[in-house]
């Protein structure tokens, strides 16, 4: 399996031994040693992905990285946070999603409204398995825990990514901004219950589910 560790916070080195990875289109920075690099249609998953993808408006441009040394991966500066599932599942936004091992499974689920709040389509990604992923944020990603006792609310803008037993769902609300008078129209959150983890951003994307 891979070795990934991160140089600062906004690099990636990932060490393979004849492995492989998928890595988010055009995040290769450097590299030494003997690398291949292979464009996968879909995400990697075949015609059915691929199509699945198209429908459902989840883009995500995926490369394979197989070979013997170290590759380095960035994207525009972003933040860089590690995650290792243990045969658990991650949901996270295609955009946010740098690099994971090749042998973790990736697809896409129904995200309900939250996916048209946040101008990302119905879908969003997930990643299933065991090994490690990396995830791109806008500054430094929060991990936040969610109990039974004490559900989550999350500005659409600030989400990029989820594990554990959670249910969400999409509710309407007031923020700071507009209590300020700083916001228009109606404002939106992402509500999670149950027990899990939910990474946040720092930093709104720009949404088109009202202003939040």
């Amino acid at each position: 399996m891979a070795t990934f560790r991160l140089q600062g916070s906004k690099v990636l080195a990932v060490t393979m031994t004849g492995d492989a990875v998928k890595a988010k289109n055009g995040s290769m920075v450097a590299y030494d040693g003997q690398m291949a690099f292979k464009k996968m249609s879909g995400g990697g998953e075949g015609l059915r992905g691929m199509v699945t993808r198209r429908l459902t408006g989840e883009q995500m441009e995926v490369m394979e990285v197989r070979g013997q040394g170290t590759c380095w991966f960035a994207d525009r500066a972003s933040e860089i946070n590690l995650v290792r599932l243990q045969g658990d599942k991650l949901w996270v936004e295609a955009s946010n999603l740098l690099c994971a091992d090749a042998g973790l499974r990736t697809g896409t689920t129904f995200t309900g409204m939250r996916g048209g709040a946040t101008g990302n389509g119905l879908f969003t990604t997930t990643v299933e398995g065991t090994g490690q992923a990396a995830l791109l944020s806008d500054g430094p990603a929060v991990v936040l825990r969610v109990t039974p006792q004490y559900p989550l609310s999350v500005d659409p803008g600030a989400y990029v990514a989820h594990q554990g037993d959670l249910r969400q769902h999409f509710q309407s609300g007031v923020t700071f901004r507009t209590l300020l008078g700083e916001g228009g129209g109606e404002a939106f959150q992402i509500r999670f219950e149950g027990d899990g983890l939910v990474y946040v951003q720092p930093s709104e994307r720009n949404t088109i589910g009202g202003d939040v």
